[in-house]
């Protein structure tokens, strides 16, 4: 891949080009050099670090914990890697947990309710309007 612009490798890596600045100012990407103009330019080593910080995003991984593994990726310790995964891991199935559990509350709530009547009567408003735990 020869050398290519800020345009390009974020179509390549179907990002915005705000994207690719914003991770070069966060110092997870950086550009492979710059033209006399100044224009960046990159390459294929550019394109990869940017499709792995996306992927990354994807599974639900923060930027500093991206740039964790960014930094764990160059040493050979793969147990840090697996840890940091499994910590990612625990806390989506934590998050997945609490959202049942909103579901569940709500799907209750919406089936307790009539639909039709005063809204002073309406069950899902005296249940949020309840004093207690939260």
């Amino acid at each position: 891949m020869d050398d290519i612009g800020i345009g390009n490798l974020a179509k390549r890596a179907g990002v915005g080009i705000d994207t690719v600045r914003y991770y070069e100012r966060s110092g997870l990407l950086a550009p492979k050099g710059r033209l006399a103009s100044g224009y960046r330019r990159y390459g294929a080593v550019e394109l990869s670090r940017l499709r792995f910080i996306r992927r990354a995003q994807a599974l639900g991984f923060t930027l500093k914990e991206v740039r964790n593994l960014l930094s764990l990726s160059g040493q050979r310790d793969m147990s840090r890697i697996k840890r940091t995964a499994q910590k990612r891991l625990a806390d989506i199935e934590q998050r997945i947990a609490d959202l049942t559990r909103v579901r569940d509350a709500l799907a209750q709530l919406i089936a307790t309710c009539p639909g039709h009547g005063r809204a002073a009567n309406c069950p899902i408003l005296k249940a949020l309007g309840k004093e207690g735990p939260q």
